[in-house]
């Protein structure tokens, strides 16, 4: 009898594994096709050249002019800037205000949630024409800077750096607040030793997730920086206008492995930080 019933909890186990795996199998195939093979059809493009119908041949030489155009450089570079300007000002609004949230009762939770999304309903297209009708207002010439650029990147991309911080601190026990302050630590210890570690995750998803549509925008420079020319129209020019689509997949791959390297390069100081931290406890 003991044999056997081990032998039936892992039968059951197996099972549950299986049903499992015939349920994520729908979702994979939709991220399949949604998500690998459109990658993989860019990176296909990037590295050949059609040189007739359907015959193509491999080349680098779209990166290679990429890089050769100082002036698509310093494009790249403009767009990196103000993403990385957007980012960091979402993640100091949208830090403390997920921390205030996640601290409320559930029902005033749900509401401060819905008024955070709630501009999320509302095109995007509207919501900066509304930001540039304010500009209108306040001084027209605000209109076709930066500054109008990123305050319309941070409105428009903020709900993505509150929610997935909101969502790690509402799941910190809270226990561990009690434990913190029986052992004599004042709040600003408690949040440096407890919150903020615990946090960190929902930190790093919300940075790339407000990262990468912040450097890739369309829509925002267009409007708000009077036809400022970042990288993403760049990209739809070459697509678009040029129809050049190797020379436009080249410049998207560029740009997604920079912004993929400065991911790493953050979760790897995050890691040896965190390390750092143990050890000296």
């Amino acid at each position: 009898m003991f044999k056997i019933e081990p032998l039936k909890k892992e039968k059951l186990k197996r099972r549950k594994f299986k049903a499992v795996n015939l349920i994520g199998w729908p979702y994979l195939l939709i991220l399949f096709i949604l998500i690998v093979i459109p990658v993989l059809l860019i990176v296909f493009y990037a590295i050949t050249d059609n040189v007739k119908d359907i015959y193509f041949e491999f080349t680098l030489k779209y990166f290679l002019m990429f890089f050769k155009e100082a002036a698509f450089v310093k494009v790249m570079k403009d767009s990196i800037v103000l993403a990385l300007i957007t980012t960091l000002i979402c993640l100091i609004i949208g830090y403390p205000l997920a921390f205030v949230i996640s601290r409320q009762a559930p029902k005033r939770q749900a509401i401060l949630i819905l008024l955070v999304t709630a501009p999320m309903w509302i095109n995007m297209l509207i919501r900066v024409l509304a930001w540039k009708q304010i500009f209108n207002i306040i001084d027209e010439r605000i209109i076709g800077t930066n500054f109008a650029i990123v305050v319309g990147m941070v409105y428009v991309f903020l709900p993505f750096m509150v929610l997935p911080i909101y969502t790690v601190l509402s799941k910190i026990d809270p226990l561990l607040y009690e434990a913190s302050a029986d052992l004599g630590s004042s709040a600003v210890i408690t949040f440096l030793k407890v919150t903020l570690p615990l946090s960190i995750g929902g930190v790093l998803s919300g940075v790339t997730m407000v990262l990468l549509p912040a450097a890739t925008t369309i829509v925002i420079p267009k409007i708000l920086g009077e036809g400022k020319y970042l990288i993403g129209n760049l990209i739809e020019d070459r697509f678009l206008k040029a129809g050049n689509w190797s020379y436009g997949s080249a410049i998207a791959i560029v740009l997604a492995l920079i912004i993929m390297l400065m991911v790493v390069l953050t979760k790897r100081f995050d890691r040896n930080k965190g390390g750092e931290a143990y050890e000296k406890e």
